[in-house]
């Protein structure tokens, strides 16, 4: 018997509406229907209890809260005694540092055009400061705990990672994890349920 295949998911399987769409426009539903055919795959499905707690915060599950516990294993990864190799940590410190000087160059430019602006004017420069610092800072990057318990997780189970977000996938390559996007969930999940029923060899 073949080992089962484990997948990580993070809040985006369930919120970006590219995936829970296709199964139905009210996001609670699509959840159901999601739940349902993961239940059927013959796969394991986990999730660290940040993300589970930052999913809750986006969507409702009332009573469809048990049913979403059985079905997706909530663990945290082991981090007293995972590992992770000392170039990551390199690579991540390297990214971050290069993030807050680019950060800062955006400030000083803004602080430059604010000196030769009308009141009017200030407020604008403001706004574009905010969306470019956000931009800098936080595109592609681990912000989170909840990101890096994601990745972590994956890693430690040595599963395939499930996530939209860019910069988790973008960290998640670096350490060699195994990637989907949640566009093609769906299709993914159905090909294992008919595979599961006709016994044909597992995918992935």
């Amino acid at each position: 018997m073949s080992e089962k295949l484990k997948f990580v998911l993070d809040t985006s399987v369930f919120t970006n509406p590219q995936l829970y769409k296709k199964f139905s426009q009210d996001v609670l539903d699509a959840t159901e229907d999601l739940l349902l055919l993961m239940e059927h795959s013959e796969a394991e499905f986990y999730m660290p209890l940040s993300t589970y707690d930052e999913l809750q915060k986006m969507i409702k599950l009332g009573k469809l809260a048990p049913k979403f516990e059985l079905t997706v294993r909530l663990r945290n990864p082991k981090m007293f005694t995972l590992m992770i190799p000392a170039q990551f940590l390199y690579n991540f410190i390297g990214d971050l540092r290069h993030r807050i000087n680019k950060g800062l160059r955006i400030a000083e430019e803004h602080v430059r055009n604010a000196g030769a602006s009308t009141k009017e004017g200030v407020g604008e420069i403001i706004r574009s400061l905010r969306e470019k610092y956000r931009d800098a800072l936080r595109q592609g990057i681990l912000d989170s705990k909840e990101d890096v318990d994601v990745i972590l997780l994956a890693y430690e189970l040595d599963a395939i990672l499930v996530s939209a977000d860019e910069g988790i996938r973008e960290w998640a390559k670096q350490l060699g994890i195994k990637l989907i996007t949640p566009t093609y969930f769906k299709e993914i999940l159905e090909e294992m349920v008919k595979r599961q029923k006709k016994e044909l060899p597992p995918i992935l």
